[in-house]
């Protein structure tokens, strides 16, 4: 074992603890339980020179020495380091404001989902909230310094942002989401500790947030840019941000014009598909009446939450059942779905490292109706099993590598492999029926068009009009899907590329993998493979499979 790089692994591991407490709650590690993360303009400078810091001495570690695993955790540890330290230096915090995947989205979500299993985890909750409201007003004097500089979100992402504030700040504080915890089985002190959360929530959170309310109503919203001018490209050095955006999130050099290039590519292939499914199960090969029909026949949509968290249900079950035959290594932790009436339309957690809660894929049911029928299975394959839950359960149950690589997410790599699963799944014999494919097409549509509509947005001036447009003729999801994926991209500059991109790369793998062994081409070796070292960069992944395929 080389010392030094095992010893700059752990010492990573724990700055990155110490950095994000409320994820290492999540995690189950209970050292920072009574903290926030740390939203200042100070501490974000104090982030990026550690983060240069760990990336030279990285590259200071000759790779000719180390051994297979070795070289993986130098090169996932310098693509950490070094890939946001260059997009915090962009100083996306000072137009951070996102209804979608903003703090008081995410929050209220993440709130009854930390293990507080002692009276000492729910105790420690009071200064974590009084944390939280520092991050709050934090926040705000960031997304002012924005205005000043002349970097802020679009105007109706923020005006969103604050009637949604705005629902929290009504909601009396015994009641209020944000302090809405799941505490301690059986302890005695929980009513006096629910009161000293109320009175938190009461005193301090909720103040702040009206502070981080006011400066996006009164500073934000008066000069956020239309929604003729939602990208990077209307900001002074957005050509820079989002290059550096493009190579955090898919962690290549690829070009923004080349990215547009490969959604318009695939965007032409599935609409063959269409048709030929389209026939089958609407009777007509013409895609927008196909388009049409997925999205606006009552018959083809959910009515009701439970339904759709039932469909999800139904889906695990068959791929739990399944997964043996394609897997050589399986997770131990279990997958659960759960409605959640905030936060994006679909996502999942990691189960806690102590097993006090397992993997929950979550189903965003605010609005049941923007759910067809033909998405649920696809969307279950890609977060539950055999995507998200397979992926980061796995990773996070490995022995003998370094702990920050269990945990890592890099989104290439994780959001790929989950696309990837959507059709793994059709091979797996997964879904229920031809109708069920057409949502594992519709889900290409969105991940294909998302290489499109953010590159034309970020890089190519385009409006929200026509990013919205795009997808309308492209595919068959409901408007008011299409909406928050757009307003989404905008927010998020970049992250949307990283699941076509991640999935064409992990199926080009496979593909010469299978040319280059022939019959002896093992599914189950290929994909242990790919699952066996946590996440990694695309490259470093591509060296791992040519290295199995070798052997």
């Amino acid at each position: 074992m080389h010392q030094i790089l095992a010893d700059l692994a752990v010492e990573y591991w724990e700055y990155s603890l110490r950095l994000e407490p409320t994820q290492a709650l999540m995690m189950g590690d209970h050292r920072y339980d009574d903290r926030f993360e740390d939203t200042s303009l100070a501490a974000e400078d104090a982030d990026i020179a550690a983060r240069r810091d760990f990336a030279a001495r990285a590259r200071a570690v000759d790779p000719a020495g180390l051994s297979a695993d070795e070289k993986i955790t130098r090169e996932v540890l310098i693509f950490l380091t070094e890939a946001e330290a260059d997009l915090k230096e962009t100083r996306g915090a000072e137009w951070d404001v996102s209804h979608t995947m903003g703090m008081q989205a995410m929050i209220p979500v993440v709130v009854p989902q930390l293990p507080l299993l002692e009276p000492a985890h729910a105790e420690a909750m009071i200064p974590k909230m009084e944390g939280f409201a520092k991050a709050l007003r934090d926040s705000a004097a960031r997304l002012r310094d924005g205005v000043a500089s002349g970097k802020t979100p679009m105007r109706s992402t923020a005006e969103k942002s604050v009637a949604q504030v705005d629902a929290l700040l009504a909601a009396p504080p015994a009641e209020n989401p944000l302090g809405r915890f799941t505490g301690p089985q059986g302890w005695a002190g929980e009513e006096a500790w629910r009161q000293a959360v109320a009175k938190t929530v009461g005193d301090t959170v909720l103040p702040a947030l009206k502070v981080w309310r006011d400066t996006v109503a009164d500073h934000v919203v008066p000069a956020g840019r239309s929604e003729e001018k939602p990208g990077l490209c209307h900001l002074q050095g957005g050509e820079e941000t989002y290059r550096r955006a493009i190579a955090f999130y898919t962690t290549t050099d690829r070009t923004a014009a080349s990215i547009h290039q490969t959604g318009l590519d695939q965007i032409a292939k599935l609409a063959e598909e269409y048709r030929v499914l389209g026939k089958e199960v609407l009777g007509t090969t013409d895609l927008t009446e196909i388009f049409t029909r997925l999205r606006d026949d009552p018959a083809l949509h959910f009515s009701d939450g439970a339904s759709v968290r039932e469909a999800a249900e139904k889906a695990l079950a068959k791929a739990k059942a399944a997964m043996g035959g394609w897997f050589g290594r399986l997770p131990k932790a279990d997958c659960v779905v759960a409605e959640t009436p905030s936060g994006p339309t679909a996502f999942y957690f990691r189960p806690a490292a102590d097993g006090s809660r397992p993997g929950t894929f979550f189903v965003n049911t605010a609005d049941p109706s923007r759910w067809g029928r033909f998405e649920i299975e696809a969307m279950a394959y890609h977060e539950g099993i055999p995507g998200h839950h397979l992926q980061l359960t796995i990773s996070g149950e490995l022995e003998g590598i370094p702990e920050f690589r269990k945990h890592a997410f890099i989104a290439a790599y994780g959001e790929g492999w989950g696309l990837y699963t959507e059709r793994l799944a059709h091979e797996m014999g997964l879904y229920s029926g031809p109708l069920e494919r057409i949502g594992m097409l519709s889900a290409d549509s969105m991940r294909a068009g998302r290489l499109v509509v953010d590159t034309g947005i970020h890089a190519m001036g385009w409006t929200r009009q026509q990013a919205i447009d795009f997808f309308r003729a492209n595919s068959p999801m409901s408007q008011g899907t299409i909406e928050g994926e757009v307003d989404r991209y905008i927010a998020v500059p970049g992250q949307a590329l990283a699941y076509m991109i991640g999935r064409l790369e992990i199926q080009r793998m496979r593909a010469e993998a299978e040319k280059k062994l022939g019959k002896r081409f093992d599914i189950k070796g290929f994909h242990d493979t790919v699952l066996s070292s946590g996440l990694v960069p695309l490259g470093t992944l591509d060296r791992m499979v040519k290295e199995w395929a070798a052997a």
